[in-house]
């Protein structure tokens, strides 16, 4: 198979970003480092991505404000990356129009994802160069700090009910952070202060699960490190990496539809760890209560293969990031190989959730090690095939969203997003994107708490129509890994 695009063509050409927020969970869960790889504006995309989004909110009805803000989003998006001129203070209106839609949506945790996402798109897009645009940050930065004042803890409405504590506040404070960080400081008249950054991290301690609160935890602390926080973010590592090693009860263990061998759900939170150790430059906590990497490498080699699909893509970036990908891995290739080359094993149809987003993170790991030629048409025609039988099942239809997003996304971003609107006998001759947006329940209803993930797909390929080679802007753009450049990272002590 041949890619029409390659996002990227090995490990040294990721971005400080891509660094920071290498993975779909990141990006599809968590709205966060939308937009990565941009290629360029294809017209035929961007009708795509409005046709994606009509056919969306036709059966939807607009019951999800959420989609209805995405929708404003990218097109807005796409209005600016046409390269057409725009008069003078349309953009600001636009803008207008998308806060609009953030304001009213229903919970404060939406509200301050779909918030950052907008801070994000107008640095992203370079739109602060319009002062009347500008003028509008300020004020929305004021707004979504007040939103996460608001968030109460154990609201998501999942298998895991209970586990989560602040878990939302978590993801929610990361956001924000996150979207500050592609600002430069002079572009924001509103920061959080340091007692607001203290609240935030002392929320992690308020996630009662260790799976949740080490992956949570550690984007946080990431967060604040590439604000400058560095120092800050050791002492509460170091506590984190303690805590997980604690016994806790089995009921805090999360709930999916796949079981979950212990070294899964121990190696999540402490290879996400090993990250916010990579971005914050504190190398010296690898050896902290013990030798971290030799514990990735134990839990790495413990677990179920369909599982491993998922954490390679977390441990080789978190490996290269700190400067010790040669000495873990000292044949990359033969790992990389060995890992996408279990696709031949798995059914991306058994389930939502290990098997239907496993292909999305093979997929990644191939491109970001440089070795895209892994990824081959018959792996890609397997991964748009699958969602009819993933409706087999109540819950399989209530979260097929889920792994459709995480495809959609990754193959956007190779450039093969095609495959998913080609008419296909799996789906009695219509298109897979067809299959899942008309098979949604009346209004979304059911799909509710996975929905958002599909709106965070096309929003992140409108993103991407941006030119090639734009660079990250702000603070984020400019953090360096000293496991990667050898220099202090920046805002460190």
């Amino acid at each position: 198979m041949s890619a029409r695009r390659t996002p990227v063509r090995g490990l040294a050409d990721l971005t400080p970003l891509t660094r920071v927020v290498a993975t779909p969970w990141s990006r599809i869960v968590r709205g966060v480092g939308l937009g990565q790889h941009p290629s360029g504006f294809d017209p035929g995309e961007a009708d795509r991505i409005r046709w994606s989004f009509a056919r969306l909110r036709e059966r939807v009805d607009d019951a999800h404000p959420y989609t209805r803000f995405a929708a404003e989003l990218a097109g807005t998006a796409l209005e600016v990356t046409q390269g057409e001129p725009l008069p003078a203070g349309y953009v600001a209106g636009r803008v207008d129009a998308v806060a609009a839609t953030v304001r009213g949506l229903t919970t404060p945790y939406e509200r301050v994802t779909a918030a950052s996402i907008l801070l994000t798109t107008v640095s992203t897009l370079g739109l602060t160069a319009d002062p009347h645009v500008a003028a509008r940050v300020g004020p929305l930065v004021r707004e979504t700090l007040a939103a996460v004042d608001e968030i109460r803890p154990d609201q998501i409405a999942d298998e895991n009910q209970g586990r989560h504590g602040d878990y939302e506040r978590v993801a929610a404070w990361t956001a924000l952070l996150l979207a500050l960080a592609h600002f430069e400081p002079h572009e924001l008249p509103v920061v959080p202060d340091d007692a607001q950054v203290a609240a935030a991290l002392a929320s992690i301690d308020r996630v009662p699960s260790p799976f949740f609160r080490g992956r949570g935890g550690s984007t946080l602390l990431s967060a604040v490190a590439v604000l400058g926080g560095s120092a800050t973010v050791e002492e509460h590592a170091r506590s984190t990496l303690a805590w997980l090693d604690r016994p806790h009860p089995a009921a805090l263990q999360p709930a999916f539809p796949s079981a979950m061998s212990p070294a899964f759900v121990a190696a999540y939170p402490l290879l996400t760890m090993l990250n916010a150790i990579a971005v914050s430059g504190h190398l010296e906590l690898l050896d902290a209560g013990r030798d971290r990497l030799a514990q990735a490498t134990d839990l790495i080699a413990a677990m179920a293969p369909v599982e491993r699909t998922h954490m390679a893509l977390y441990h080789v970036v978190a490996l290269d990031n700190l400067g010790r990908l040669d000495d873990q891995l000292p044949d990359l290739d033969a790992f990389v190989e060995e890992v996408v080359g279990q696709w031949r094993s798995i059914d991306p149809g058994r389930d939502y959730f290990l098997y239907g987003i496993s292909y999305a993170y093979l997929v990644q790991l191939a491109y970001v090690t440089g070795r895209s030629d892994l990824v081959t048409d018959t792996m890609v025609e397997r991964m748009v095939t699958p969602f009819a039988r993933l409706g087999a099942t109540p819950a399989g239809r209530a979260n097929r969203p889920y792994p459709f997003a995480y495809v959609l996304n990754v193959l956007g971003e190779l450039g093969l997003a095609e495959r998913l609107y080609e008419p296909r006998p799996a789906y009695g001759g219509t298109s897979a994107f067809e299959h899942v947006v008309d098979h949604l329940s009346p209004g979304g209803r059911a799909e509710a708490a996975r929905l958002y993930m599909l709106d965070h797909a096309l929003v992140s390929w409108a993103l991407r129509q941006r030119p090639p080679g734009s660079p990250v802007p702000g603070r984020i753009g400019r953090h360096r890994l000293v496991g990667v450049h050898g220099e202090p990272v920046l805002g460190s002590t």
